[in-house]
């Protein structure tokens, strides 16, 4: 009986990986295509060549303005009524804002759209990476979430080629219907016993105060986000931009963000499964974030030193530098490894929601700086600056794997 039990429970666990990674396919699919389509649907709606980088930067800042208020929400929601409200809630509120994208005729709706999109996606990651983490053996919980974010990234290669096959509308069309399908199969999910347990005692939870009221707390969560800065500034500037990038570099040819976009995904899935096997291999994750931010630096620097630089090496570069952010699940883990569970929700979601929202004054310091010294000067100066407090901040954090998560913040 016991047997059959157990056999159940790894049952259910596979099936809420399978759902998790899932979710993320489709949000990560709804977080890049305005990165894919940025060129292809400001002309279609009037804007001027010379206007396209200042207001994509717009609309991707109103977007990741939406990461960072959705990281709230959905966090203090995740922490006091369960992580599955936050999978079924988010996950509507963006897939209706992706179909709703593919009716814009301005960039100000745009943007307004693109802000309530990240809304909803800001809880997708975290929920499914804090709901496998409190369902798996502490030992095996590594592989769990290197799977879900493995498969998640690759909803960016279909971004990509949906994008190559049909109209900048239809590609948000698609990305909110798949949504909406994805809602069928949550039918089922269950919730994570840590959470169930907590919920039958009085401790307080989901209660975003209690990062800030206590210093050691206040520490550990600053040094949680920043250990993930650099990932969003490769992927939002130095990949998003590289028509600009390039021309600064006087590229041979004309590099494209959104093939770019797919061989950084390609990168991140990859490296996200290496960084997972890394950590299982060598018993710490911070030793692997240590090893990203290496390989981040050198392709970063190789990408940006590379006067002439062709089509073929900007994707060759891509990828590598994929390979170098692909520590991504692994941020989300260590940051919901360092707190119990009555704020493990909270940190998980809007710790990744911050960092994406963390774009907003990189790229305002990324603009002072192009104005000032150019535009790979200043790529070069933000990438060395960003790994830099990201390889700080890991050193002062305590190693996390096969930590025990039942416990709670007093």
């Amino acid at each position: 009986m016991s047997e059959i039990k157990g056999k159940q429970a790894d049952r259910k666990v596979w099936l809420l990986i399978m759902i998790a990674s899932l979710g993320y396919f489709v949000d990560i699919y709804d977080l890049v295509i305005f990165s894919i389509v940025r060129i292809q649907s400001f002309t279609d709606i009037g804007v001027p060549a010379a206007d396209m980088r200042v207001q994509g930067e717009f609309v991707l800042n109103m977007q990741m303005g939406g990461l960072l208020l959705g990281g709230i929400i959905w966090g203090i929601i995740g922490d006091k009524f369960g992580r599955l409200k936050v999978l079924f809630g988010s996950i509507l509120l963006y897939s209706l804002a992706n179909i709703a994208n593919g009716f814009v005729q301005d960039v100000l709706i745009y943007g307004i759209i693109r802000f309530i999109a990240g809304i909803g996606l800001a809880g997708e990651l975290g929920a499914g990476i804090t709901l496998v983490s409190e369902s798996m053996h502490k030992s095996k919980r590594g592989y769990g979430t290197m799977l879900v974010a493995a498969v998640g990234v690759i909803g960016a290669v279909l971004a990509y080629f949906v994008s190559e096959e049909f109209d900048w509308r239809t590609a948000y069309f698609v990305g909110g219907g798949m949504g909406l399908l994805l809602l069928l199969l949550r039918i089922g999910s269950f919730e994570s016993g840590l959470f169930q347990e907590q919920n039958e005692s009085d401790i307080k939870r989901g209660d975003i105060r209690m990062l800030f009221t206590d210093r050691s707390r206040l520490k550990r969560y600053i040094n949680c986000l920043c250990i993930g800065l650099p990932i969003w500034f490769v992927v939002g500037v130095l990949v998003t931009q590289a028509p600009e990038i390039g021309v600064a570099l006087g590229a041979i040819d004309t590099l494209s963000a959104g093939q770019g976009v797919m061989f950084t995904y390609i990168g991140i899935s990859i490296g996200d499964v290496l960084a997972g096997v890394f950590a299982q291999v060598l018993k710490s994750r911070k030793k692997v974030v240590f090893i990203c931010q290496l390989v981040i630096i050198g392709s970063s620097l190789v990408y940006l030193l590379s006067n002439g630089i062709t089509a073929t090496k900007f994707l060759t570069l891509a990828f590598i530098m994929g390979l170098g952010v692909g520590y991504w699940a692994t941020f989300v883990t260590i940051s919901a490894e360092q707190f119990g569970t009555n704020l493990r929700a909270t940190v998980a979601t809007t710790a990744p929601n911050f960092v994406r929202g963390a774009l907003i004054p990189s790229t305002m310091l990324y603009g002072y700086l192009v104005n000032a010294l150019g535009i790979a000067p200043a790529a070069i100066t933000m990438v060395l600056l960003l790994s830099g407090i990201a390889i700080y901040s890991l050193t002062q954090l305590e190693e996390s794997f096969d930590k025990d998560l039942d416990y709670q913040e007093k």
